[in-house]
């Protein structure tokens, strides 16, 4: 740890002799990033551009406004998510916002007059500077406010800025339909929010009428009922939900069995025929799934699971004993729900009111959807998150100056909201408005570290991770003291103000136990450290202005209109990312951290660009050339063949924790071979390195369940059959089947990406595939070539027996460029030529049932699945045909092939079944645009349109 600079000391000296003396009447400001008598807009290059998004199920345009107006810098992707989701006014209308300063001023100037009105700024100046660098600051991406401030503040709606709400519920029935009914509001808001089930006695508990009561589970059923009606009711996501029950509850092994039961039963109706697939119909019957789950433990159980020994179950209203239970198969039974189906997640209590700032008001019970904001019952908490990158120099270090700064005006945007916030009750609006709880926050960690050469799971990276969170935070409750010498502390704080500076206390020596390992996270951490010293000393005097200051959210929509390779404390997902181009389409980039990490580890030009190509061309750095081992954990990434361990994910978020008011918004992936013994060791790590919350996702989960003993002899039957038709194919041999001189066939032209040409397939009298033919018109010669060479040897395998399913299975979502939009109607996007050329011939040759367990489906059928027909008979082909067609010579041959191709694609059926659901648990597709989402946090969020998974 790096010894305390003289300067630190004075600084410390400095900042006790000045606590609590902030400029009469409000804050003062300086200029940092702004010029005095330049407006923000006029130093950057403006462009014009076309924003045109299309429903991804029949290609019909669902979003368009063109000539909408941005800086050059920014990227088509963020231009897209902004315009179309952040432009207020009806489309069409003079009224329709149509460029980015129409936006940013209509936030700012509503903080700007909130802050003049309200007594925040010292002078009229102070509050035009600060409108100044808070444009400056939005307009290059160094931070974004919460989405409902950018859909909200300055228009004609409630002006709600709030993301995260924690609602309450007592053990009287009026309590719980309240708390349907707030919650339901919230929902149709695109908002979440959570609540803890504990107050509500057990399904063993009686009533005052002598009968037994229901229960917390059975009122879960009826609330996830209604989230599911208001999701469906319009809401492009699913309603937002987390539900919290104390491990003491005498309901809690009910509890965490809720949604594996309920996987099983999914799996039931799988295997029966119904449609449980992503928005199925059928999935309607299927509970608990608009809510994530967690269980609420103390250090009372935790503690018993370490001895191995047993604790008490509680009744609700009195508090008395009414079983004892084995900690340890409680915690089994978590782990077990937990591996089957990544619920319940798990958070601390104790921990987290340890360090609780308001505990003289009441406990913190429960936390928002995604885990990040743990606060008062009936609140709310309107969240910013900062984008790393723009504060990392071309030398790797940190500029700590402009950090803290942009810190500051952040902190001070984010309290002006709560004087003109509104909320969506009573009690919410009350709470907040007397605790102004604030979740600042930052996104681009990943590509941080990686840039800076560090690798995430390593004590250099968690060490500069931790330097940094504190010196948000601490700058945050800093600033929040002066604003509080400026406009009073909040309401709440008198009543805890002993608390509150305890948990100032415990912060600051957090960042005193930090160990740095160079230059940058110790230059950081000091800096930190002076920040914590200086706050703690205007804080004694002044108070604080917010009860809570930071959290980390999942920040999926702002990280991307920031332009932001990764989201949130997130590592990279991978090393190659998609771009958008000009006029629709994509290509496939390495990520732009991969280049300045090599930089930094001292790569030359040469060595550089041979493993970027390396990169672009196998995904990974596994035998890059010049790359020397050693860096090989600088490019770990979420996914791929080089993954985060588990425990480097929990090992991140301790790192950062004890620098955050609330938590951590992170889902610790495991691999599908992972035991329960290893989620069990995740949940027991999490409480010894003092996280507040914790949950996991392992791959496959949702459908890696074994099969039922009718399945697994069906299984064997496959496999004997498979091996028969193997062992007649080897004695008789290929056979090769040509096709007559004439001959069906069609041509169909078609575009991907931008990229024209022709297929002319042909078949056999009988109706089998047994040519294709390829042209690309104006693509050079060499694309040309590799497309000729490709029909022919289709062609010769297809007329040697090899079945079109095997080809369709190996070569659709195969990625390569070009890519992106195509005009076929059944096709709306292709990740390449071959994806879209093989998804095409299995519209035209496969059965239906072939082409559903592929997820090929044609727009007529997945019409008819949305309308509930049955889309099996929009398109129908005679498969007995190649059979009777066969010459008598090549019939057995034949006749093995086919049983072969049949068997098999049985069993590629189940599995890309399998793993096409355990994808859309994972990742599923957005409902806006069909772009595959990716992980935010514990939610997931689209990079093509901005939509999210619960989260804003």
């Amino acid at each position: 740890m790096p010894k305390t600079t003289k300067a630190a000391e004075a600084a410390r000296t400095t900042a006790k002799r000045t606590a609590g003396k902030t400029p009469e009447g409000g804050l003062k400001v300086e200029r940092v990033f702004t010029t005095p008598g330049v407006h923000p807009y006029d130093e950057v290059e403006w462009e014009s551009r076309d924003v045109v998004m299309t429903n991804w199920r029949d290609g019909s345009i669902n979003f368009e406004q063109r000539g909408v107006e941005f800086p050059a810098f920014w990227s088509l992707n963020a231009t897209q998510i902004v315009t179309s989701k952040y432009f207020r006014g009806a489309v069409g209308t003079p009224q329709r916002e149509s460029s980015l300063k129409q936006v940013i001023d209509r936030v700012v100037q509503a903080y700007h007059a909130a802050g003049d009105k309200n007594g925040y700024f010292a002078t009229a100046e102070d509050a035009q500077i600060f409108a100044d660098e808070l444009t400056w600051l939005l307009l290059h991406q160094y931070f974004s406010f919460n989405s409902p401030v950018w859909f909200n503040v300055g228009t004609a709606a409630p002006q709600q800025v709030s993301a995260c709400f924690i609602l309450s519920v007592d053990d009287t029935m009026e309590s719980i339909l309240d708390w349907y009914k707030e919650e339901g509001m919230i929902f149709k808001g695109g908002s979440g929010a959570g609540v803890n089930l504990s107050k509500i006695r057990a399904s063993a508990e009686l009533l005052s009428s002598g009968g037994n009561a229901s229960g917390p589970i059975s009122f879960m059923r009826g609330a996830d009922a209604s989230a599911g009606t208001i999701k469906s009711g319009g809401a492009t996501r699913r309603a937002a939900k987390m539900v919290v029950l104390d491990v003491d509850h005498p309901d809690i092994e009910a509890f965490i069995d809720t949604k594996a039961r309920e996987e099983d039963k999914i799996r039931a109706l799988r295997d029966a025929g119904f449609d449980v697939d992503l928005g199925g119909e059928d999935m309607f019957s299927v509970q608990y799934q608009n809510a994530n789950n967690s269980v609420r433990v103390s250090d009372v159980f935790m503690k018993a699971v370490e001895e191995g020994t047993d604790y008490a179950l509680t009744a609700r209203q009195t508090g008395a004993e009414i079983e004892r239970r084995d900690a340890r198969e409680v915690f089994r039974r978590m782990a077990q729900a937990a591996w089957e189906c990544a619920d319940p997640g798990i958070q601390y209590d104790d921990i987290i009111n340890d360090w609780h700032t308001n505990p003289n008001t009441d406990r913190i019970y429960a936390s928002n959807p995604c885990s990040e904001y743990m606060s008062l019952d009936d609140s709310s908490c309107n969240l910013a998150s900062l984008n790393l990158m723009k504060f990392l120099g071309g030398d790797g270090s940190f500029d700590v100056d402009r950090f803290v700064k942009t810190v500051e005006f952040v902190i001070t945007a984010m309290e002006i909201s709560i004087s003109f916030a509104d909320f969506p009750t009573e009690k919410i609006g009350e709470t907040t408005r007397d605790f102004r709880q604030l979740g600042i926050g930052y996104s681009n960690l990943g590509a941080l570290l990686m840039t800076s050469g560090h690798a995430y799971d390593s004590e250099e990276g968690r060490a500069l991770a931790a330097a940094i969170t504190a010196l948000m935070t601490g700058v945050s409750y800093r600033r929040s003291a002066e604003i509080a010498g400026a406009v009073g502390p909040y309401a709440g704080y008198a009543v805890n103000a002993e608390p509150h500076q305890r948990v100032m206390a415990k912060h600051a020596a957090a960042a005193e136990a930090v160990r740095t390992f160079g230059d940058v996270d110790a230059t950081v951490l000091e800096a930190a450290k002076d920040e914590w010293t200086r706050g703690n000393a205007i804080g004694a005097v002044n108070g604080w202005r917010n009860a809570q200051a930071s959290v980390l959210a999942p920040t999926g929509t702002i990280s991307f209109m920031m332009d932001c390779d990764t989201t949130g404390i997130e590592p990279d997902l991978a090393l190659v990312k998609h771009k958008k181009l000009v006029g629709g389409g994509s290509m496939e980039i390495v990520n732009q951290s991969v280049p300045g990490a090599l930089t930094r580890l001292g790569y030359n030009d040469d060595d550089r660009q041979a493993i970027v190509d390396y990169i672009a061309e196998h995904g990974n750095v596994i035998g890059a050339p010049a790359l020397r081992e050693e860096h090989y954990s600088v490019f770990d990434c979420a996914m791929g063949d080089r993954s985060i361990a588990p425990m480097g994910h929990v090992l991140m978020m301790a790192a950062v924790q004890p620098f955050l008011s609330g938590a951590i918004s992170k889902t610790v992936n495991l691999p599908e071979s992972a035991t329960v013994e290893d989620v069990e060791e995740v949940y027991y790590q999490g409480w010894k390195l003092g996280l507040k919350a914790l949950a996991i996702y392992r791959d496959n989960c949702k459908v890696g369940q074994p099969l039922s003993a009718k399945k697994k002899e069906v299984e064997k039957a496959v496999e004997e059959a498979v091996e028969k038709a193997i062992e007649t194919v080897a004695v008789h041999g290929p056979v090769r089947r040509k096709l007559p001189k004439k001959r069906p066939s069609q041509t169909i032209s078609f575009s991907v990406g931008g990229a024209e040409g022709y297929m002319t397939s042909s078949s056999y009298p009988d109706d089998g595939l047994g040519e294709v033919f390829l042209k690309m018109s104006k693509q050079g010669s060499t694309l040309a070539g590799v497309m000729d060479a490709l029909s022919v040897s289709i062609s010769i395998a297809l007329q040697y027996g090899v079945p079109l399913e095997k080809y369709v299975e190996k070569f659709t979502n195969m990625r390569f460029e070009p890519a992106g939009m195509t005009d076929d109607p059944d096709i709306r996007m292709a990740s390449s030529l071959v994806d879209y050329i093989f998804r095409r011939l299995a519209l035209d040759y496969l059965p239906y049932e072939e082409r559903a367990a592929l997820g090929i489906l044609t727009t007529a059928e997945r019409t008819a699945e949305v309308n509930g027909d049955d889309p099996a008979k929009v398109h129908e082909v005679d498969l007995d045909a190649l059979r009777a067609s066969a010459p008598i010579e090549e019939a057995s041959v034949v006749d093995a092939v086919s049983e072969r191709v049949q068997i098999e694609s049985k069993k590629s059926r189940k599995d890309l079944l399998h793993s096409a659901q355990a994808r859309s648990a994972d990742a599923p597709l957005c409902m806006n645009c069909g772009t595959k989402m990716r992980p935010a946090g514990s939610c997931y969020a689209c990079e093509g349109c901005g939509a999210t998974s619960g989260c804003s």
